[in-house]
């Protein structure tokens, strides 16, 4: 994968590496144009608007969310294992979700059958209904997200999302959470 110094000249342009700098082959560090920082300052802000429903209906946290999320939106149960995979939450952190929603009776889990040794989970019919409740609340606040942005601006970002993540596989290969 290439370095910001190996990045053709328009690139380069674009995130302050001039030419007219010798000797120098990045520009001074600013926190607020650090592409990093303002990608985590839109996940905060993006998280927060979610968690606000999530949290004040149903006192859940973001991993619990995430969980019931992936839950929700399975054919069948799921191994923890498949959480943490779906999600990119840390195995612990699913973990914690699992037993916190366990303990809620938002889902229930059962002896996977394939192998005797995992276990499968799934939503209860309580986890479910607080899915089905919040998955249309939390689709009206993706939609204020969204207002006034076309469908191009849209389909746009996610094509750039999706560059992003593959410059970066190579980078992330053998790269534990």
């Amino acid at each position: 994968m290439p370095k910001l110094t190996d990045l053709d000249t328009d690139t380069q342009e674009t995130v302050g590496i001039t030419s007219e700098t010798p000797g120098a082959s990045l520009p001074d560090f600013e926190l607020e144009t650090f592409f990093p920082y303002l990608v985590r300052v839109f996940y905060s802000d993006v998280t927060r608007a979610l968690s606000a429903v999530y949290q004040r209906d149903y006192g859940m946290m973001p991993a619990e969310w995430r969980t019931m999320a992936i839950l929700g939106s399975a054919s069948g149960g799921l191994q923890a294992s498949e959480i943490v995979a779906r999600s990119s939450m840390d195995k612990v952190v699913v973990s914690r979700a699992v037993k916190r929603m366990e303990d809620r009776g938002f889902l229930t889990r059962e002896s996977n059958e394939a192998d005797g040794r995992s276990f499968l989970l799934q939503l209860s019919d309580d986890g479910r209904a607080a899915f089905e409740d919040l998955a249309p609340k939390l689709k009206a606040v993706e939609q204020k997200m969204l207002s006034g942005l076309s469908a191009e601006e849209i389909e746009g970002f996610l094509a750039i999302t999706r560059r992003i993540r593959e410059n970066l596989a190579d980078e992330l290969q053998g790269v534990i959470d």
